[in-house]
């Protein structure tokens, strides 16, 4: 087992070696089910003809057909543990194959995208393109349960406060090199993911007692014995008084079953559905449970999977344990003696007792493990992202200061970082630039790295240090023909919202995109200067963008701490080039008529 931190290479290597032992495996089972698949059909086919001779010619014992039948009967009992495993090996596989192509990033469009998580009118979700084909959320989203999406999405959506990241970080780093971990989730997390419905089986957990007293319980225990003794008694002594008592107490309880009825039907109408998914998700739990954790944040986690100082584990067996003991009334040989011992009643109150007792914490449990696996997805991206660094969140005023910071999406090698710094010196930047020259780019690499960094993940950067900001950004800004808004409207109405954002208790960070682009360039400068202004004055930092040189004039009117910064490009061999790189001051000079030219149109 390597230690991620190592190098992308070393990660590389470690998943393409794994990849090879399971598909080897794969081929070994695969191989093995042929042959007993080859060798059921021989067993039949022996047993046909040893049934079809015997038959003809009467020379052997029908016994003679208890070989071939036991050996069908042995191949088709090892069939299934072979298939399991060979599940799970493609399984495996296609976890490894989804790790290289994260690593090589082939990832987009094949991984969860969260869409459904996606609100148009978030201050920042849909501008910072952090659900969807191609997001934030698939690059990195492992969890295979409900679950473990809702918990990272929700991270994604509502930054923490710096002690949760603080422990998060904690969490994330004892995690990292956990990769036997992280591939027992994926195997056993699928299985909660196609098999589980979350919040059916909370809200069943949820539902008030159907036996809200333990009185009956007794009652129920006290027939059962003296219906028992009863049995026993008419057995032994074989006489008509015994007999007589036996049916009277069988009356009883037959009366008191019927009393019993509609409450028991109400206990076990789902309980097989649902404690089968319970079931399903102990296997998870357990795993968790084993795991050596050492961080708070872990070990607190691990302690919610605990009810009454017994493992989450422990007592989803326990149910799993009436169940199986619910199952025997249907053998038709314990049937009388399940009657007589009023076994379906008896075992539909202790399965609503463990439902009072267990039910209301189901749906903590399922928060833990979306915890851990949301943990477990930043663990991954860290293992997966060496070089990227886990930054610094203080509170205190609004600054956003970091070192080489790229966008996580782009791939590493050409990715192009530039240092950004906002805070006490310079609170807002105005960036000038043509078109495609990296503006929006940055804002879009600012933006992401304080959601990852609030949500306790790395950041693509050499370092990172800033306070908790609110997110507001204007990156994505769409015109809508049902709801009658043309951009122009349904930008300054995000903008409102943004505004709205900044008179909260947490320092805003705004990052406009081309501000008021809808109109023309007088109102928009006037417009551009005193939106920034009113948020400058309420502790806000940020950046805005522009093509329009007359935009990057607003700086004199903002103040010494407002600067403008600006990307450049140049024609080489024909094509347009770019740096990608902030420079001091206003650009220059501008490639739209460039562009339309290298396009084909006259100008």
């Amino acid at each position: 087992m390597i230690d991620p931190v190592d190098g992308p290479r070393d990660i590389h290597a470690e998943y393409s070696l794994r990849l090879a032992r399971h598909e080897r495996a794969r081929a070994r089972w695969d191989r093995l089910d042929a042959r007993v698949a080859d060798a059921r059909l021989a067993a039949f086919v022996a047993g046909i003809a040893l049934a079809a001779f015997i038959y003809a010619t009467g020379r052997a014992s029908w016994w003679w057909l208890a070989a071939p039948i036991g050996t069908l009967v042995a191949l088709l009992l090892a069939h299934e543990p072979i298939h399991r495993r060979a599940v799970r090996a493609t399984r495996t596989i296609e976890f490894y194959r989804r790790g290289l192509a994260r690593l090589e990033g082939r990832w987009a469009g094949a991984g969860v995208t969260g869409e459904n998580f996606l609100d148009p009118e978030h201050p920042y979700a849909p501008d910072l393109d952090l659900f969807g084909v191609g997001s934030l959320f698939e690059r990195l989203c492992t969890a295979r349960t409900k679950a473990g999406e809702e918990a990272l999405a929700w991270w994604l959506l509502a930054p923490a406060a710096p002690d949760v990241v603080a422990a998060r970080h904690e969490a994330v780093i004892e995690l990292r090199p956990r990769l036997d971990l992280r591939e027992d989730l994926e195997l056993l997390g699928a299985d909660v993911r196609s098999g589980v419905d979350p919040a059916a089986l909370a809200a069943w957990g949820e539902e008030p007692p159907a036996f809200p007293t333990s009185g009956v319980r007794v009652v129920a225990a006290v027939l059962a014995t003296i219906g028992a003794a009863a049995l026993a008694n008419w057995i032994w002594a074989q006489d008509v008084p015994q007999f007589l008592l036996f049916v009277l107490v069988a009356l009883v309880e037959a009366a008191f079953a019927k009393l019993m009825q509609k409450r028991a039907d109400a206990v076990l109408a789902q309980v097989d559905e649902r404690g089968h998914d319970l079931m399903i998700l102990a296997g998870l739990i357990d795993r968790l449970e084993r795991e050596p954790l050492d961080a708070p944040l872990l070990r607190s986690l691990r302690e919610k999977l605990e009810t009454g100082g017994r493992p989450a584990s422990d007592r989803i067996r326990r149910l799993g344990l009436l169940l199986h003991l619910l199952d025997t009334r249907d053998n038709q040989f314990f049937l009388p003696f399940a009657l007589v011992l009023l076994w379906r009643t008896q075992l539909a109150m202790r399965i609503d007792a463990w439902r009072a007792a267990n039910g209301p914490q189901i749906a903590g449990w399922f928060a833990s493990v979306g915890d851990f696996e949301a943990l477990s997805a930043l663990a991954a991206y860290s293992a997966e992202n060496p070089a990227d660094a886990f930054p610094e969140v203080i509170a205190g005023p609004a600054r956003f200061e970091a070192g080489g910071l790229g966008h996580p999406l782009i791939p590493r090698d050409r990715c192009v970082t530039n240092d950004v710094s906002l805070g006490d010196e310079v609170r807002a930047i105005v960036v000038s630039g043509s078109n495609m020259s990296g503006k929006s780019t940055l804002l879009r690499a600012i933006g992401v790295a304080t959601v990852m960094a609030q949500a306790g993940a790395p950041v693509r950067a050499r370092r990172l240090s800033l306070s908790p900001l609110a997110v507001g950004a204007t990156l994505r800004v769409q015109d809508s023909l049902q709801a009658g808004r043309s951009r122009f409207y349904a930008e300054i109405t995000r903008v409102r919202q943004i505004v709205d954002v900044s008179r909260g208790p947490i320092p805003l960070l705004f990052l406009l995109d081309e501000l008021f682009s809808g109109t023309n360039s007088h109102d928009r400068r006037i417009g551009a200067e005193a939106v920034v202004r009113g948020l400058l004055d309420r502790g806000a930092i940020g950046l805005l963008t522009t093509h329009d040189l007359a935009l990057a004039e607003i700086v004199a009117g903002l103040g010494p701490k407002t600067l403008n910064v600006h990307f450049e490009d140049h024609f080489e061999d024909g094509a347009m080039r770019f740096d990608y790189r902030m420079h001091p001051g206003v650009v220059k000079h501008s490639n739209a008529l460039a562009l339309m030219r290298a396009v084909g149109l006259e100008v």
